[in-house]
Formats: structure tokens, sequence, C-alpha cells
């Protein structure tokens, strides 16, 4: 008899409905898992089946859920359960520094710009997504482009103008692209 390894994550109820909407049959496509809902309880149980070839499979989709819960588009936190070196970073504004009030909020609109300008230019530039959640952001990306998105974020907490992390993306960008 084969053991099963399962994970519980908790969740809201929005979640649970979109997850049974369209996760489900991504969390099928990468093997053998059994995914469901406990609806009363308010989570998602990941379950490995007696056929699954490797239970790193079972991680793979904990961290799909966690990225949707975080507020990733369904089609970004898919690339989690196709590719290996992708990760999840997340810090807090208050990491970089201390705001309260109308310096919190200003420091907020430099993150995201004028229409999401800024934050769409990161993540281009980086071939990172980013979710700006209040005072809370998560950067889904490999390691190296992670790193650079995350200095140019607290560039902007730290109240430098957007120009100068334009400029400052441009030349890393470039340099990025000459190492692959």
């Amino acid at each position: 008899m084969a053991v099963c390894y399962y994970f519980l994550l908790k969740y809201s109820y929005v979640v649970s409905l979109l997850l049974n909407a369209q996760g489900v049959v991504c969390i099928i496509s990468v093997g053998p898992i059994k995914p469901f809902s406990l609806f009363q309880a308010r989570r998602v149980e990941l379950k490995t089946r007696q056929d699954t070839p490797d239970v790193s499979n079972l991680q793979k989709c904990a961290d799909f859920v966690h990225a949707f819960m975080l507020g990733f588009d369904i089609a970004d936190a898919v690339a989690l359960l196709r590719l290996d070196d992708l990760y999840v970073d997340s810090f807090e504004i208050k990491d970089v520094k201390t705001l309260r009030g109308e310096h919190l909020s200003r420091a907020i609109g430099r993150l995201s710009g004028k229409g999401g300008k800024t934050k769409y230019a990161i993540e281009n530039s980086t071939r990172t997504r980013i979710v700006i959640a209040d005072t809370k952001i998560h950067i889904l990306g490999s390691f190296v482009n992670i790193k650079v998105a995350r200095d140019s974020l607290c560039s902007l907490i730290l109240g430098s103008p957007a120009g100068k992390v334009y400029s400052k993306l441009r030349a890393v960008s470039a340099r990025l692209a000459e190492r692959y």
C-alpha cells in the first residue's frame, strides 16, 4: 500500500469558486494529484494518488494555489507548474522604510505609476510578475529577475524618481541580455 501525502491550504470562498472553475484542470495536468475544496472548513486539500510518480508535484501544486491566492493571474500561476526555476518572493513596504499616512500612499503611487505604467515597465524589463496588494508586494519570477525587480521597487519606495529607475532598468536589462 502506497503512502499518500497531502497539503491543506486555507483560503476564502472566492478563491474556492475560481479554483473549481479553472485551477483544478491545471493541477490535474501536472500529474496524478487529487485536488478538492472543503467549503465548510475553507481550505483546499491536495492529495497524491498511488500512481503519482513524483511527490514534488504536490509542492508545485501547493505553490500554484498559493500564488493564485496572493493575487497572480491563473496564467501566471500555471507557469509555476510548468517551469522549475520560478519562485514567489513577498515583502512589505515597511520592511524597506517605515512610512505612514500620506507618505505611504505616495510610495504605493510611485510603485504603480500613472495607469500602472511603472509597474508594467518593471515587469516587462525584468520578466517578472508583480502584485501590489495594499502594503504587501509579491513578485513571481526567476531568482535573478526577482532580485532586479525588488531592487527597483525598493528604490522607488525610498523616493527615487521613476525616470532614474527606468534608466537603471535599461542598463541592467542590457547586461542580463548579454549573459543569456
